[in-house]
Order: C-alpha cells, then structure tokens, then sequence
C-alpha cells in the first residue's frame, strides 16, 4: 500500500512496503523505547537506537515542544535548519538521489516535531518510526506535565493526562501490531492458516484501536462542559455489552433495569465510557460459569447504576482507592493485568455529571461498583 504520508509525485517507485528484516528492527526498537527513562530528554536517547537499530547513516530529531534538535552519525552540513523546516512546512519526502527521508512527527494530527533520517528504509517503515518516536515525545511531556501539575491532578477533573496517560498504555503496543501484521500481510507467500491468523491479528487490532480512539476522546472532555441530552440507559447498556462480548465470553450477563423507559440527562459518551470501564473490570475479574449483573435503578433525585460480579474480594483498606488513577490493588494485579486508569475514568465521568462512584466487596457477596447520577445535574454546563 503506497504511503498516505507522500503525494503521488513524491512516492518511491519501490522499497514501498516493509520487510520482515523491518518488522524486526520495529520489534528490538519497541522493546526499547519502553524502557526509556522517561525522566530525562529521550531525543539523545531516541537518536542513538534508530542508527543502531534500522541501521541508517544519520538521524535528526526535532522536539517542536523543548525546541531542541538532536543528532547522531555523520551529517555532510548541520540538519539544524532542514529537520526544523520539516515541521514547520510539514514536509514529507523521501529523496532517492540524495538518501534523505523527511518525516513529520504527529500526535493527534498536530506536528510537536520532525525526522529526518540518510539511509535505506521503505516508506512504510519510515512513516511508522516517525509515529512510534511521536509517541515516545508524547509520553515525556505527558509525564513531564503530570508532575508540573499534580495539584491540578487532584481536582480529578477530566483532562488532557488521563488522554496522554490512555496514549501511553494503549498506542505504542498497538502501533507496533498493527505495522508488524501489515508487513506480514504485504510479503505475502502465507499458508491459508499463517493468513487467518495475520488477519485475526489485524481485526482484533482494529478493533481495539477504535475503543482505544473512543475512550481518548471521552477523556478529552473538559469535565465542566458536558454535552447533556435525553438519554435512554437500556440501549447503552446494550451496547456496552455487545462491544464487551470478547472478554465477557465464558460469563452470563444480567440486565436489570427499572424499566425500559428510564432515561437520564447526561452526556452520553461519558455515560458508555462510565459503564464500559465497570464491565470491563467485571470481566477481568469475574469467575467462568459465574453471571454478571447490570442494574439500573430510579430513585426520586438520581438514577443508580450498578455492576456484580463473583470474583475476588477488594480488600476493605482499597475500597476508594481503587478510583484513584494508576493503583492497583495487590489483590487485584495477580488476577489480571492492567494500567490502573479505567477506574478513574469512570470516577471522573460521575463527578463531571454531580454525581459520585463507590464500591462494595467481600468474598461471600461478591463485588459491586456503582454509579450514581443526579437526574438533574447541577453545577454543570451544557
């Protein structure tokens, strides 16, 4: 497939796809823009894998935000300027005669930066080392503001660190399926079976880029300004099941809801991103042959919702602090795997809405989060 980063004119007339040598180089370098300490610069860092890794003459970097540009290898003429000028005219060019690729580094379509690299790498492989190094940026400034700003972070508001915290958990090991399943799909030559299984590679991958793009954008929203509407719970409900089929598999589910009309002021998105965070804990955590039960209930001043499931017990001591962003119960992280972010979504869904979370659990009950949320939000903006 051509790369959507070039204009026509601009394409190479081959070295379009990546090779399974590349597929290699992007697997060594994942695994060590990871370990990456996060608390220093990581351009000088960055520089010295990519020459290392792909194997390439030189390499330039351009941090838009630390306005810093940083080199490794024999230039013939400072790259000072040139990787400048590539962010800021957003040029994107491969030049055969001269060796030169030129990429642009973009998160979320705004350029924070540009590479330019002399050496041999198809297309594909550069376009997708720039967006792997874009987000390698991302995550030091996320992490650099994280601590510029922790007294903002206990307002636990919605705000721009829980979308570069989702980023840094979710994007990098998705970019780096998704360009290593392509190039297996590219290089063709694959047993029907070896097919099935890049393809399931590339669906499932889909799949979860698009909840991963969902839960991004639900964060992005301030938690003052919501956009209330009218909305009805049984059909968000339904749709958070049918998007959790995969993990609820092996699980009954039960819908209880006060009846099928009740309805709720709310901002709908946070209102799926809320209860998508509480089955989704349910599922990870919830024993096979076991049923977990949704409810939704009115009350004179709020609509409770709620999430049981049989599993293991929350210590009484983590009871709140399962809500706040990045714990994890000791319990909790040897039965399943994850950030320690979703729960805080959903806490800060609620509070964005007036409303509060808390959870009840012990091993004879089970556990149940709830959710509750004024039917007239208040103190809130439309």
């Amino acid at each position: 497939m051509p790369d959507p980063h070039l204009r026509r004119d601009e394409r190479p007339q081959s070295d379009t796809t990546m090779t399974l040598g590349e597929a290699g180089w992007f697997a060594a370098f994942v695994e060590a823009a990871v370990r990456l300490d996060l608390h220093t610069k990581p351009g000088p860092q960055l520089v010295s894998l990519v020459r290392s890794i792909f194997d390439v003459e030189a390499v330039a970097l351009f941090d838009a935000d630390l306005n810093e540009t940083y080199t490794a290898g024999e230039w013939f003429s400072d790259p000072e300027q040139s990787v400048r000028n590539i962010c800021v005219f957003e040029t994107v060019r491969d030049d055969r005669d001269t060796g030169l690729i030129r990429r642009v580094l973009r998160v979320r379509e705004m350029p924070i930066g540009a590479l330019q690299l002399r050496g041999e790498l198809s297309a594909s492989t550069s376009s997708t080392l720039a967006t792997l190094i874009a987000i390698t940026f991302d995550r030091y400034h996320s992490l650099a503001n994280e601590m510029r700003m922790e007294s903002a972070r206990k307002t636990e508001q919605l705000r721009t660190t829980v979308l570069d915290s989702l980023a840094h958990a979710y994007k990098t090991p998705l970019t780096a399926i998704r360009a290593a399943s392509n190039g297996l799909a590219e290089m063709g030559n694959l047993t029907p079976a070896q097919g099935g299984l890049v393809a399931l590679i590339e669906e499932q991958a889909e799949l979860l880029n698009q909840l991963t793009t969902r839960l991004l954008k639900t964060a992005r929203v301030d938690a003052q300004v919501l956009r209330l509407e009218r909305v009805t719970v049984a059909p968000v409900i339904e749709d958070v099941v049918a998007a959790a089929r995969e993990q609820l598999r092996g699980i009954r589910v039960k819908v209880e809801v006060a009846n099928e009309d009740l309805s709720i002021l709310c901002d709908r998105s946070l209102l799926q991103a809320m209860l998508t965070q509480f089955v989704d804990n349910a599922a990870k955590y919830a024993e096979l042959g076991t049923t977990v039960t949704i409810t939704a209930a009115d009350f004179s001043s709020a609509i409770v919702l709620s999430v049981h499931n049989r599993g293991p017990a929350i210590p009484a001591a983590d009871h709140e602090r399962v809500f706040d962003r990045y714990f994890r119960s000791s319990d909790a992280a040897s039965h399943a795997s994850g950030t320690g972010i979703g729960l805080s979504v959903a806490k800060q869904a609620a509070l964005a809405h007036g409303g509060d979370v808390w959870v009840t659990s012990d091993a004879k009950r089970g556990t149940t989060f709830f959710a509750s949320l004024p039917s007239a939000p208040q103190g809130v903006q439309a």
